[in-house]
């Protein structure tokens, strides 16, 4: 039964707390599972991670005296602190960038019934001084659907919250945490805070932007014509003059090498180091150059791969395997560490059994 007695009701708190502990963990335990399997499903928000919370009993109560308790007692309105505690169960999405608070916004409302949002973000960016971290608050419960699923069916009456940052938003609020005076502090010092602050913002951006920047050129390279392999096309000159168009990077290497393994999911950081080590050894090497050692030697090094299969009863090479071949076969002086030196000595053998 509410009442206005703060003593009482927080007496009733802490036994309707005790007695619920084990369901509610239970309950955050299988929201939590819920949101990363929705997550899952969606291939946009890959990098996102999911963390959950039961929020403990005094902070509980010291939030609803903070947020709550003056207004209710200057009205002379009755309450139970535990249905002004929306986050008693809380769970944190953090995600790479900030469009993908968005994309989970949507799923979550897609998903689950919507309480109530509040918008951090927008409260943030409202004003022209204050600071503090960023995120989306979104309070929810199960739709009715799920309510009524015999596994959902024990939490049917519980709402959650849950906070969704990008992982620079989850870093600064990890900081802004640690920052013991915010407000009543010498301006001098508001400022650097607030510096500090802008320049997490400047890297979430920064962030996003470097992302969509990086697919751009990969849609670039992919409708780029592959060069020649009839002749280096690209002499170093012109190459030297303009870097950024004739000189294999990781963009017009993805786009050469899936023209030779169309079928094969190269992975961004494994190219990223490839690309790198090859330019170790052949300093300014163009994607007309690269492409002609491939596609003069490919057919010869298939020939290897398949005497090796046969031989050792391995599953072959992998398509970076046939390109440091394609590459020491083309310039053994050049690509002479591009191998390691047992495998360039079984080579070797092997062509000078195979001429």
């Amino acid at each position: 039964m509410p009442s206005l007695d703060f003593e009482k009701e927080k007496k009733a708190f802490r036994a309707y707390y005790d007695q619920n502990f084990l369901i509610l963990d239970e309950a955050r335990k299988s929201f939590a599972t819920l949101v990363k399997a929705l997550i899952t499903n969606e291939s946009s928000l890959t990098g996102s991670t999911v963390y959950g919370r039961v929020k403990h009993k005094e902070e509980c109560i010291k939030k609803f005296s903070r947020k709550y308790r003056s207004k209710l007692e200057e009205t002379e309105t009755p309450y139970e602190i535990k249905e002004y505690i929306t986050d008693l169960i809380g769970l944190r999405v953090v995600c790479l960038y900030q469009d993908d608070i968005e994309k989970l916004s949507d799923m979550l409302n897609e998903h689950f019934d919507v309480i109530d949002v509040t918008d951090k973000i927008a409260e943030l960016e409202s004003t022209e001084d204050s600071f503090g971290y960023k995120g989306l608050h979104v309070d929810l419960r199960l739709n009715e659907d799920r309510r009524n699923l015999p596994e959902y069916k024990p939490y049917s009456e519980f709402n959650f919250e849950i906070q969704i940052r990008t992982i620079i938003q989850d870093s600064w609020s990890a900081l802004d945490h640690k920052i013991k005076y915010k407000k009543s502090i010498p301006q001098h010092l508001k400022r650097r805070i607030n510096v500090l602050s802008a320049l997490f913002e400047l890297a979430d951006s920064e962030f996003r932007e470097i992302r969509d920047a990086t697919l751009a050129e990969i849609e670039k390279a992919s409708k780029e014509d592959i060069p020649s392999p009839t002749s280096d096309a690209e002499p170093e000159q012109k190459a030297k003059k303009n870097k950024n168009v004739y000189e294999l990077n990781a963009f017009n290497f993805l786009r050469i090498s899936g023209h030779f393994f169309s079928n094969y999911e190269f992975e961004t950081h494994k190219v990223d180091g490839f690309v790198q080590n090859v330019h170790e050894l052949c300093p300014g090497i163009t994607r007309a150059k690269f492409h002609k050692l491939i596609n003069k030697n490919i057919t010869k090094v298939k020939a290897y791969n398949d005497y090796s299969i046969k031989k050792n009863q391995t599953e072959g090479f992998n398509p970076y395997s046939v390109i440091r071949h394609c590459l020491y076969l083309g310039n053994k002086t050049t690509f002479r560490r591009v191998l390691a030196n047992a495998a360039r000595k079984s080579f070797d053998e092997w062509l000078d059994a195979n001429p």
